[in-house]
């Protein structure tokens, strides 16, 4: 009986070390590798909405391509915006649209107009080296590169990966 109960505690003992290294793993993949922040920003709409978990790559930095979204933080506050020139590109928003290096951009999932705003930067702009050009889809009235210019890429937080929906959960 006693062998019975010896073989339990030391089953319940494994069990808890197991756990305890499952938790350990998850906190540092999650510190290191990826992360995740709850979105509270209408300018990624319809795209990301406000409520949204956000899971980010924090190494995928040096890859980021136009199109991507990428996490960071300005001012402050957490962002997620979406990359629309690299390095190099000249960047103009004129009143017939935005151009990335004299082509007028037709862009996917973007329903309104890309307008430049009173105060701001200066167009056009050719993005510095190490920088990308952000904006947020939804571009009324968002707060991007429109507003404090280009971002350097070791300023972001990461790629974007995967959006969740928790509103009404």
């Amino acid at each position: 009986m006693e062998n019975v109960k010896h073989s339990i505690w030391k089953d319940l003992l494994l069990l808890f070390i197991k756990i305890v290294a499952i938790i350990l793993a998850f906190i540092l993949v999650f510190t290191f590798l990826f992360g995740a922040m709850r979105y509270h920003d209408p300018a990624m709409g319809p795209a990301i909405k406000d409520g949204d978990l956000i899971i980010f790559n924090r190494y995928m930095q040096s890859s980021y391509l136009q199109h991507d979204a990428v996490a960071l933080e300005v001012d402050g506050q957490k962002q997620v915006r979406r990359v629309i020139a690299m390095e190099g590109d000249t960047v103009d928003i004129t009143e017939d649209g935005l151009f990335i290096n004299g082509a007028l951009q037709q862009e996917r999932g973007i329903y309104e107009k890309t307008e430049r705003y009173e105060e701001g930067i200066d167009f056009p702009m050719t993005v510095p080296s190490g920088q990308i050009f952000v904006l947020g889809d939804s571009r009324e009235g968002a707060t991007d590169s429109r507003v404090y210019g280009a971002v350097k890429v070791e300023d972001t937080m990461g790629k974007v990966m995967t959006v969740i929906r928790l509103r009404g959960i």
